[in-house]
């Protein structure tokens, strides 16, 4: 499909040239799901679409090749001598020669792949979605370009496919869905990207992290805690300002010191570690923490809870030996399977991200350390789950990861939860432990991340459920509905046990018409409702309503202990 999209974004480019002659051509890559093309000194507007599709359609129908063609950078410079942008692109390139590939009158800069004639495109498995603006090579010291989306799959059927599940996703969006539900919300006093969680969302905030934190518990973590802030030095020494500056806040003057706000919890872990001396006796040394930090994401960037600005970082560092570090490893990947499993979300997918070999100079380490940790990597995925992906240029700067997906109901893959092996920080802050024949060694040290960032997971999770969370995890549990002032007492006594067992309820009155509670606790998507009157009074029971449907009269006393049951979580068990 690679080669098809990406031969469309040069369609499309083609299209635009015949209807918008003067229009400027910039860059036009094959995407997920589709392509773009970015183009100058053109205003494309979102009713202009379907025409320029309509033109795509005819090229299509040219049978037009696509020809690969290798060229001096000198005769690429004379082919697109009126096109400013590619003559930008081409300063860039260091070889000598560049990759042109040709599609009748129409001449790109690129190194493909593409199909080899448009006859192997369906005409009717594509369409343009949307306009946008985009800065020239994604700086905004450049021009603002018009860029121009497309979706493109196979064949028609699985085109409609998509836009099905495009319309699905867009009804379970989590900003409508949290704003509909006042879970949190956004401010721009406040500042872009920085959540507001209302005391519904704080609660499932609460009980997520609290699950997550019991968990790591049982299993020999301990609780720390570090600052939102740190001096510049220690980012320095980290190689965060190095790597990672344009993603930092600051710096921020204190007492004549620059600060920087933290991007990752990691060297407050490193600094504890080092401030006494270690022994192999204390590994593996597990230590966990919600650390809230902050990274700058571009405005056009910002989506709501999944790309914030400021968001809590599900982190942990084990730090342990080289023969307890394949252990350690699967351990992580088991609670990790456990944690999704309890949530809803059993389909996961397993990657193994390394360096760009051809790109070496932009990761931190030498080739010994990247080859061990990633085989220490691969090891471990090759006994829990063999049928790992290769995502070659996907490591951190500092070390190689597993990152796992979580697919959600609609069929979409998300990057939530990173295990990964560092040798920068033990390095870098000389770590040292005293191994068992009382010599000084380097250990080894673990970052893993299980929900990622909170933020990003309950962005993903309330379009998953749409709203619809598991009954542990709901901020309100049930609502007590009376039919009549003669019945609210009784619906009183009955809130009151129920908040006796440690259950989330809320009494609503009769101060508005049973219909209207009954509708509004379906919009607010509570999963019980239990209905008393006088007749529920008399025999001590509540006429029950779950998730919409009405299952009628139930003892109380027996629907206490169905509910007892229901938010019991099953614990961990590290055989499973």
């Amino acid at each position: 499909m690679k080669e098809k999209r990406h031969s469309l974004a040069h369609i499309l480019a083609m299209a635009v040239k015949e209807i918008y002659p003067d229009a400027l051509i910039g860059t036009g890559p094959a995407i997920e799901n589709g392509f773009y093309y970015d183009f100058g000194n053109v205003d494309i507007k979102e009713e202009d679409l379907l025409r320029i599709e309509k033109k795509m359609r005819e090229i299509l129908k040219k049978n037009i090749s696509f020809e690969n063609k290798i060229v001096s950078k000198e005769d690429a410079r004379k082919i697109f001598v009126e096109e400013p942008y590619k003559l930008e692109i081409l300063k860039d390139i260091k070889e000598k020669k560049v990759s042109l590939y040709k599609s009748g009158g129409f001449v790109d800069l690129c190194s493909g792949p593409h199909v080899k004639n448009t006859k192997n495109i369906d005409p009717e498995s594509f369409l343009l979605q949307r306009t946008a603006g985009a800065y020239f090579k994604g700086s905004a010291k450049n021009p603002m370009l018009k860029r121009v989306y497309g979706i493109a799959f196979k064949n028609k059927k699985e085109l409609e496919n998509y836009i099905e599940k495009q319309k699905e996703a867009e009804k379970r969006d989590h900003r409508k869905i949290g704003k509909r539900l006042e879970l949190f919300m956004f401010d721009d006093e406040v500042g872009q990207g920085l959540p507001l969680y209302l005391p519904k969302g704080g609660m499932i905030r609460y009980l997520l992290i609290n699950f997550a934190m019991e968990t790591y518990l049982q299993n020999g973590y301990q609780i720390v805690s570090t600052p939102h802030i740190a001096r510049e030095d220690l980012w320095k020494r980290s190689g965060h300002l190095k790597f990672y500056k344009d993603d930092m806040y600051g710096p921020l003057s204190v007492d004549e010191k620059n600060y920087r706000l933290k991007p990752m919890n990691c060297p407050f872990h490193v600094k504890m570690y080092n401030s006494k001396i270690r022994s192999y006796k204390e590994f593996p040394l597990r230590w966990a923490e919600m650390g809230t930090v902050y990274r700058y994401e571009k405005s056009g960037e910002l989506h709501g809870l999944t790309r914030p600005r400021g968001f809590t970082q599900d982190d942990a560092h084990i730090v342990c030996t080289k023969k307890q570090l394949k252990d350690e490893i699967i351990k992580a990947l088991k609670i990790t399977r456990y944690i999704y499993s309890t949530l809803g979300m059993k389909d996961l997918f397993f990657k193994l991200s390394v360096r760009n070999q051809q790109e070496k100079e932009k990761y931190f380490g030498t080739d010994k350390s990247w080859k061990e940790a990633e085989n220490s990597l691969k090891e471990a995925l090759l006994s829990f789950a063999p049928n790992y992906e290769l995502d070659e240029g996907g490591a951190a700067f500092y070390a190689p990861k597993i990152d796992i997906d979580a697919m959600d109901a609609v069929g979409r893959r998300w990057q939530l939860s990173t295990i990964q092996v560092d040798f920068n920080l033990p390095f870098r802050f000389q770590m040292t432990y005293i191994d068992e024949k009382g010599k000084e060694k380097i250990p080894f040290m673990i970052h893993r991340a299980l929900l990622g960032s909170i933020e990003r997971f309950l962005g993903v999770y309330i379009e998953h459920t749409e709203g619809e969370f598991p009954l542990w995890l709901s901020p309100e549990q049930i609502w007590v509905v009376p039919v009549s002032e003669k019945a609210e007492n009784y619906g009183k006594e009955v809130t009151a046990k129920i908040k006796e067992e440690g259950l989330r309820v809320v009494f609503q009155g009769t101060e508005e018409t049973l219909s209207k509670t009954v509708r509004n606790s379906e919009l607010q998507k509570i999963p019980y409702v239990l209905i008393v009157g006088e007749k529920e009074m008399k025999k001590e029971t509540v006429s029950v309503r779950y998730r919409g449907k009405n299952e009628g009269p139930v003892n109380f006393s027996k629907f206490l202990e169905r509910i007892k049951k229901e938010t019991k979580i099953e614990k961990f068990e590290e055989k499973k």
